[in-house]
């Protein structure tokens, strides 16, 4: 599979270039590939317990926010997923601060969301490596904005590396430390 160039500015709503731009290089398939790995060894060490950690009040937990970037992920697929099969139907926005309130995150395992996102991302991985290079320009709209498929693949990994680092800025020294909540 051919490599897949970041988008243009034309391919996607403004808000959306913070992520895209924390990509690296040309290959964001092969970016989604690797990521897992990278993620699972800053998780894969710590408690439950840690996984509950706040750096600061209202703030999510670490299990907050792996949970959000799950449920993010299969948002963006899913509208990945309709572009990509040329689906023009408008797709609403989600809320992600409701998504997390409900979604009782702090009540799994940490190792079972680390699992669960592990399986998420293989799915968003298969779902991109089959996409026809007429795919993967195809656009839709999503929350009252044109996006691209090739769009909509690189926020999925820019979207992992903004939360990685603020896990490893806000969280990881932190908890770590055996700092309070």
């Amino acid at each position: 599979m051919p490599a897949i160039a970041p988008p243009d500015t034309t391919e996607y709503a403004s808000y959306y270039g913070r992520y895209i731009t924390l990509v690296p290089g040309s290959d964001v398939v092969a970016a989604l590939e690797d990521q897992p790995n990278e993620t699972l060894a800053l998780l894969s060490t710590l408690s439950d317990e840690q996984g509950d950690y706040r750096y600061a009040p209202g703030k999510w937990s670490i299990k907050e926010m792996l949970g959000h970037v799950i449920d993010a992920e299969r948002v963006f697929a899913y509208r990945a997923l309709r572009f990509a099969r040329h689906d023009q139907t408008p797709l609403a926005s989600f809320e992600q601060d409701d998504y997390v309130r409900t979604a009782n995150f702090g009540d799994s395992a940490l190792a079972d969301l680390i699992e669960e996102f592990v399986c998420v991302r293989r799915s968003t991985v298969c779902l991109f490596r089959k996409l026809s290079s007429d795919a993967w320009m195809r656009r839709g709209v999503a929350s009252d904005n044109p996006v691209s498929v090739r769009a909509i693949a690189y926020i999925i990994a820019g979207h992992e590396l903004h939360h990685r680092r603020i896990l490893q800025e806000k969280y990881l020294p932190r908890v770590m430390s055996g700092g309070e909540q």
